[in-house]
């Protein structure tokens, strides 16, 4: 915005506001955002196993977790093994149509993660889906 002042001369107004810096700092914040929120989605760490097929994960479901010292965590608290039934059922309002993910980590003897799906299983929940990572093919296939 422009004005003529008293002696003839134009000036600006020093009241327009130069938003670049703004869409700058924006623009850091969200790719620290993109870069952490990855991170901050699991704090247990879990080797999962790797396969061929891979679901992607599209919406937000429970997870279950199965670490390596065999402790078992409903989404991020620990949950005694004995208590994950009542307590999917305590967090689960449908179970006939809710999906659940069980995330155990490699090397988890199978009769721990038998154990948990078979309380999964308890709760009422039957669709549920074991995550894996994807195996990385390096190209000679």
């Amino acid at each position: 915005m422009a004005f003529t002042a008293p002696n003839g001369r134009t000036q600006s107004s020093l009241s327009d506001i130069n938003i670049t810096p703004l869409v700058d700092v924006v623009l850091v914040l969200l790719i620290i955002f993109m870069v952490t929120a990855p991170v901050l989605e699991s704090g247990i760490e879990v080797n999962v196993p790797k396969t061929r097929t891979v679901k992607e994960i599209t919406e937000e479901r429970m997870v279950v977790t199965i670490n390596k010292q065999q402790r078992v965590f409903l989404g991020n608290d620990a949950v005694n093994i004995n208590e994950i039934a009542d307590k999917l059922r305590q967090k689960i309002r449908d179970p006939q149509h809710q999906a659940i993910f069980v995330r155990a980590d490699e090397d988890v003897p199978f009769g721990a993660f038998a154990t948990v799906m078979d309380a999964v299983k308890q709760s009422g929940i039957s669709n549920v889906s074991i995550v894996t990572q994807p195996i990385q093919s390096h190209g000679n296939r």
